[in-house]
């Protein structure tokens, strides 16, 4: 799903057509994103080229890269026309002005109402849009059908409340020394704010306020719980060694070894799990509350047009096609990507599999921290949130960790 912003009110067209060319000659438009979204993004690149008269000159950044070019190329005059980029660290472009308002035209989409809620709010900005929905990702549980079985489990029950992740993880250990009942990626921060932090906002806590500016970790008993709740599997012996260190390389691979009863992923792995690994018989479940219910993480990019661009009308026809119905049921959701787009959640190759649609749902009722200074605090594997997990979950020092990791999140949100 591309994005990118304009001048000319999109509803002079149909959105999913060509678009309206107002130059003699073809325009091209530089886009730029970043390497973990090279895969979907080349074939909607080629379609829109194959089909428009303007053409679409896509740059690969790698992932560790993208913000500091991109920040180098908005203060020396030569960012591109379109970027797509992880939707966590769009306020903190607002904030510092590197993006175009594309407010009017956004709201001129027919179907603006339906685009995913968190993508939207996380590009908005001292009530202005700067960006759109490029790409969806829902954080969920997936399970080992067949280790459920082998321990006696029901493979069509997933565990709804912590409790029963625990009774289901030591259940599932006990089959042997190589099999273990939960693991989840120790040391990324990433990785833990789309599928940690799930399990204690389903329980009615947070680690910050709804506007990122005040840490909240020590205020919300539910935190606490969610720490001791992963340590006492980790002490029980129910999870992998390697979970502590894994800094995110592992995310998924220890899952696909098939010795890994439960754990924490995407909407991607669906699809990746099936491609690579058809033989894994695996379920999907929301991540659930201490006691019930389910929260998610509404995850992936959005996409807009920096300061500066020169083809900025152009951009955003690119955008908006990208958001058509036919485009993102023919070229995402076909290809097992979840449309950023809610009208289009149940669509034909959703029903398909009923996988796609627990994603799917997670999407509409995922939240996504909002803070200018997300990864300072979060993303960085060695900020205040990756230390804090560490700490409470493989040392078991759980009060010192909330109390440490109060204190650090409240020195850099007050730092100017």
């Amino acid at each position: 799903m591309l994005l990118v912003l304009g001048t000319m009110p999109i509803f002079l067209y149909a959105c999913g057509d060509s678009g309206s060319q107002t130059t003699s000659g073809p325009t091209t438009i530089s886009f730029w994103v970043r390497s973990a979204d090279e895969g979907f993004v080349k074939p909607v690149v080629a379609a829109y080229n194959a089909s428009h008269k303007n053409k679409v000159n896509l740059t690969i950044v790698p992932n560790n890269q993208f913000v500091a070019k991109f920040g180098s190329a908005v203060s020396g005059g030569t960012a591109p026309d379109v970027i797509a980029i992880d939707l966590v660290y769009m306020p903190n472009f607002d904030a510092a002005g590197q993006m175009t308002d594309i407010t009017d035209q956004a709201k001129a989409l027919s179907f603006f109402k339906d685009l995913s809620p968190s993508h939207v709010r996380l590009s908005t900005y001292d009530g202005k849009i700067y960006a759109l929905p490029f790409s969806a990702e829902s954080s969920v549980l997936i399970y080992n059908k067949a280790l459920f079985k082998k321990a006696g489990l029901n493979p069509d029950t997933p565990p709804k409340t912590w409790a029963e992740i625990e009774q289901d993880a030591a259940k599932i250990r006990a089959l042997g020394k190589d099999t273990y009942g939960f693991y989840f990626s120790g040391g990324c921060g990433g990785c833990n704010i789309f599928t940690f932090a799930p399990y204690f906002w389903a329980s009615g806590g947070d680690i910050l306020n709804q506007d990122g500016t005040k840490a909240t970790i020590a205020s919300s008993p539910q935190v606490k719980d969610a720490l001791e709740f992963y340590h006492r599997m980790w002490a029980a012996g129910d999870m992998p060694a390697g979970a502590k260190s894994d800094d995110g390389t592992n995310f998924l691979n220890t899952f696909t070894t098939g010795k890994i009863g439960i754990q924490g992923t995407g909407a991607f792995a669906i699809g990746s799990l099936k491609s690579t690994y058809p033989n894994l018989d695996f379920g999907v479940a929301p991540l659930p509350g201490k006691d019930g219910g389910n929260s998610s993480f509404a995850g992936g990019d959005v996409i807009g047009i920096p300061k500066g661009s020169a083809h900025a009308k152009e951009a955003f026809d690119f955008i908006s096609w990208c958001l058509g119905s036919d485009v993102q049921v023919d070229q995402f959701a076909k290809n097992g990507s979840i449309p950023v787009r809610t009208d289009l959640a149940a669509n034909k190759y959703s029903k398909l599999d009923p996988r796609y649609s627990i994603v799917s749902q997670q999407l509409v009722i995922g939240k996504t921290v909002y803070s200018v200074k997300e990864n300072e605090l979060i993303n960085d594997n060695n900020g205040p949130w990756v230390a804090m997990i560490q700490k409470a979950v493989f040392d078991g020092k759980v009060d010192e960790a909330i109390a440490t990791g109060q204190a650090q999140f409240t020195q850099i949100l007050s730092a100017s």
